[in-house]
């Protein structure tokens, strides 16, 4: 068996992912280590011979697919956060990592860790695998300095437990109430609804200043006026005994009608006589990267866009609101239209498997390239953003501007997310492949001992300092809290956890508000810690 591995690279890849994948489906308390599996799967295959071996750009490969990917869906949210309060996250995220290599510098250095295990470690606390390929890449042509997955692998589990542990503990300290938290932060928890409303009195707005003037968060879809149903555009101007179907949240709903009028029974959207509706795939690059006032759809077809439905969740449209390739957009109007506005938005759910070669590959030359410049550092040192650090940037940038003209930078959301898990299961593979036999071999148990028990404090007090601070100080919700510091870990599990906790999309606001910065800020800042 262990001549047969030996032999057959992409067969021992498959292997790992396969036992990799058993492996992070077993949960111990309510904890698994999900896709991280793949890395102690690794671990176990190469343990038995140094003669199972991957090529190194198996695992550079996969950490360039799962960075850019990553990049690309954030940079929308980390520039957007930018202009608000995500700035105060991004303060908080920052502040708190900077003291994480000088709290494992200090006991590194008492216990007399090596460099790279002291790297690793740093890497490990902090559940980034980048770092540990930043590390991994700065190290490569070094001897005796100690293995960097050694210190990663012992760290990585409390990385995630010891958060999970911190915020589950601080909950009940903090006595908070994530109900009530979605309320205050306006957060739709529910399922979008439709509700007739009967308008009591002449309105003096039209439709548009009226949504924008009351912050109201809702969709005015049909009206029925003297017995006939036309659509609301955004200059109609509702009347006495009007009619309306609004689309919303529950809570968003009963606001407006309570404004408005009084609830009707009749059911508008039954109405198929004359104006129907149809959920269309967003498959065309032209449809995407343009704000919705941008598309002109009242001009072309006489038609308005009802609901969005990104991923697993339907959205209310606004006039700002931009497309992305893989939304599915309702449409209401006219029946003979609807054929047209079809083509219009693409309608392919095969295309939404594709990815466009041109950008994509474009995208990360870029990365790459940048990745190569040697930046100076105070004392003469420098570092490098490596092949983690400038495809990250380069996607970012991209994944903000969504297109250039004609190029369309972004990729579907289903084909980002395979990219994505295809790309972090080869980098997981090849490190953990890479390290197993090294690992048993150099495995010693006093000084494992104390690795594992350094990364767990720097976990722990890391995540201690951000939710506390964070809530206490900074006044920052806990529902979105916990997004910051899933983000501040970059770790998808804790994300999970958030979400599953406050049932909305909060912690996904604070997650993608950090994450690039924390990303990058672990890039840099562990290599900043080999030099000292």
């Amino acid at each position: 068996m262990i001549s047969l591995l030996s032999e057959n690279p992409i067969l021992v890849v498959f292997i790992v992912a396969t036992l990799g994948y058993l492996i992070g489906r077993v949960r111990i308390a309510g904890f698994s280590l999900g896709v991280a599996g793949v890395l102690f799967a690794g671990l176990i295959v190469s343990s038995f011979s140094p003669d199972i071996k991957l090529d190194p750009s198996i695992y550079e490969m996969g950490l360039v697919l799962f960075v850019y990917t990553i990049a690309l869906a954030s940079g929308p949210h980390f520039v957007a956060a930018l202009k608000g309060s995500g700035v105060k996250y991004n303060v908080l995220v920052a502040g708190v990592l900077v003291l994480a290599p000088v709290l494992v510098f200090l006991i590194s250095k008492a216990f007399g860790f090596k460099e790279g295990v002291m790297a690793g470690l740093f890497a490990g606390s902090l559940t980034n695998t980048p770092a540990l390929a930043a590390v991994l890449e700065a190290t490569k042509n070094q001897t005796d300095i100690g293995d960097p997955v050694i210190g990663y692998s012992l760290a990585y589990p409390m990385g995630v437990i010891g958060v999970l542990l911190v915020a589950h503990i601080l909950k009940s300290v903090f006595k908070i109430n994530y109900k009530q938290e979605a309320r205050d932060l306006h957060m739709q928890v529910e399922e979008l609804v439709t509700q007739a409303v009967v308008v009591r009195d002449n309105q003096v707005r039209n439709v548009r200043d009226l949504l924008q003037d009351n912050h109201w968060n809702v969709m005015f879809a049909r009206v029925k006026r003297q017995g006939e149903v036309h659509i609301v555009y955004d200059d109609l101007v509702l009347q006495k005994n009007d009619i309306v179907s609004v689309v919303g949240a529950p809570d968003d709903v009963k606001i407006v009608v309570k404004v408005l009028g009084t609830p009707s029974d009749e059911m508008l959207e039954v109405d198929r006589s004359h104006f129907d509706f149809r959920r269309i795939f967003v498959s065309s690059d032209f449809a995407v990267g343009k704000p919705m006032s941008a598309l002109n759809l009242r001009k072309q077809y006489g038609v308005i866009v009802t609901r969005v439905r990104r991923g697993d969740k339907d959205i209310v449209p606004t006039p700002n609101t931009v497309l992305e390739l893989g939304d599915r957009v309702r449409v209401l109007g006219e029946r003979a239209n609807l054929a047209g506005v079809a083509k219009f938005f693409g309608d392919s759910y095969k295309h939404l498997s594709e990815i466009n070669l041109l950008t994509f590959s474009l995208g990360l030359c870029i990365g790459l390239l940048l990745g190569t410049i040697q930046f100076p550092l105070p004392g003469g040192g420098t570092f490098k953003l490596g092949i983690a650090g400038g495809p990250l940037i380069v996607g970012l940038i991209f994944g903000a501007l969504g297109r250039t003209g004609k190029l369309v930078w972004t990729v579907p959301y289903s084909a980002n997310l395979t990219l994505r898990q295809i790309g972090v299961v080869l980098f997981l593979a090849g490190v953990g492949v890479r390290s197993g036999y090294k690992f048993v071999s150099q495995f010693n148990g006093t000084e494992s001992l104390y690795i594992f028990l350094t990364g767990a404090l720097v976990t722990v007090l890391t995540a201690v300092l951000t939710l506390t601070i964070g809530y206490k100080v900074l006044r920052i919700p806990m529902s979105i809290l916990l997004g910051v510091m899933a983000g501040q870990q970059t770790q998808p599990a804790v994300l999970a956890y958030a979400n599953e906790q406050t049932q909305n999309d909060a912690p996904n606001i604070g997650y993608a508000s950090v994450y690039p910065l924390a990303m990058i800020m672990k890039i840099i800042l562990v290599q900043v810690l080999l030099l000292f």
